[in-house]
């Protein structure tokens, strides 16, 4: 990515307020390529269970990603952490049919206070989020998550990523854009929300500017994370429009 773009009007701010929740249940839907089949591909990569277990989603915002993964494993919870509280009450109030296995938490991505849970551990998801965190902080956390993982747990990511080349850049904003306009038309069969997407700049590979909340990290970079961190069978499982799918396992003795 360019930082000589304009400002991207989406992460202007260090808060992700009730505004940018609310732009996001509203827009999600359009914004978000492929997000079935990411989903999907989510889902796909959890082992199930006879028997009760947990999953963790880092940053579960309005619950969708949780409620697929409720309907997919009838034995598991779902403990949806987020940092937003009108995202959690949104999610709250789509999956109360669940009950007790749907699990709520306010919590920072970014500090380590909750990276020691009093319960195993068979999977934790995240979807657009790890990428407000340095490099760092995403070592650290590839690290924290191993240790929380039970052997066979598995690590999914879906995220943004850092392009390595501004032509790599240009490719993924063309195709994002494609995928929204196509979403909108395919949806609404007008192109008022692509429209909306063009206005507000929400293509941070057309419109990226160094901020305080988006901070990707480039594909290659967080996968050798990973494998330091110990995770084995690392492996990237879908990428479209500057999005991708990647993880990895904990294994027995590791």
């Amino acid at each position: 990515m360019q930082s000589n773009r304009p400002e991207n009007n989406r992460s202007a701010s260090s808060d992700w307020g009730a505004q940018n929740s609310q732009t996001f249940i509203d827009y999600g839907r359009y914004f978000v390529p492929e997000r079935e089949r990411q989903i999907e591909t989510i889902c796909a990569l959890i082992l199930p269970h006879n028997t009760p277990f947990n999953i963790l989603e880092l940053c579960c915002g309005e619950g969708l990603l949780a409620r697929a993964l409720l309907e997919c494993f009838p034995t598991c919870t779902v403990y949806g952490y987020d940092g937003s509280p009108d995202m959690l009450a949104h999610a709250q109030r789509q999956l109360a049919n669940f009950g007790e296995r749907f699990q709520t938490r306010r919590f920072d991505l970014a500090t380590s206070d909750w990276r020691n849970p009093d319960f195993p551990l068979q999977a934790v998801v995240s979807s657009l989020a790890i990428h407000h965190l340095d490099g760092a902080q995403k070592q650290q956390l590839f690290q924290d998550v191993h240790k929380m993982l039970t052997p066979d747990g598995v690590f999914v990511i879906a995220d943004v990523i850092e392009t390595a080349h501004p032509l790599g850049a240009e490719v993924a904003a063309t195709a994002w854009d494609h995928t929204v306009e196509q979403r909108a038309l395919a949806l609404d069969a007008n192109t008022a929300a692509f429209e909306f997407f063009q206005r507000e700049r929400w293509n941070m590979y057309r419109y990226f500017a160094p901020n305080d909340i988006d901070k990707p990290s480039r594909l290659l970079d967080q996968l050798k994370w990973l494998e330091a961190a110990s995770f084995g069978a690392v492996d990237v499982y879908w990428m479209l429009a500057g999005h991708a799918i990647f993880g990895g396992w904990r294994f027995e003795g590791n």
